[in-house]
């Protein structure tokens, strides 16, 4: 009988899909934070209505350690769930006082979109949201369009043609 070999070659790995590796490691981040699941932050506006999210974002969860009956067994609390937590908020200084008066429907919005009592209350960071600030937009020279759009008459379409000017005018002026 003969005998086997191992092989040198190296198994066949093949490429996981970036939401997978990415879901992970933002998972970690969200638990770390309190948070059950990511869309509590990514689904915000929809959550806290547009206004209330224009000012505001989640940062985490603060649960509260449970109470332990004196017979139940480790880390089950006296009535057997979890107590509810506190939502803290980054908010922008000048919303804060409209945002703590609206405490109550915040509260009663994220409970419903998690479907379960988790937070009872807000507290509020006086802070810059995070968000990206956007660049302004240049507007593009339609002179420069139309010089590029002239220069490609072998294009047949006309909206693709322009489309490509467009293109064009655009990487020229930067």
């Amino acid at each position: 009988m003969a005998e086997q070999r191992p092989s040198n070659k190296p198994t066949r790995s093949f490429a996981k899909p970036l939401r997978e590796t990415v879901g992970k490691l933002i998972g970690k981040t969200f638990a770390q934070r309190g948070f059950a699941s990511a869309e509590l932050v990514t689904r915000w506006a929809e959550i806290a209505g547009p206004d209330i999210a224009a000012h505001s974002e989640p940062l985490k969860i603060q649960w509260t350690r449970p109470v332990r009956a004196p017979s139940a067994p480790s880390g089950a609390t006296a009535d057997g769930g979890q107590e509810p937590g506190t939502l803290v908020l980054r908010v922008e200084g000048p919303a804060a006082i409209e945002i703590q008066h609206e405490a109550d429907v915040i509260c009663e919005r994220v409970n419903r979109f998690l479907g379960w009592r988790a937070v009872t209350r807000i507290a509020l960071r006086q802070a810059p949201l995070r968000r990206g600030q956007r660049k302004p937009v240049r507007a593009i020279d339609a002179a420069a369009t139309a010089d590029i759009a002239a220069g490609l008459p072998d294009v047949a379409d006309e909206d693709l043609r322009q489309a490509l000017a467009r293109l064009g005018a655009a990487v020229r002026g930067r």
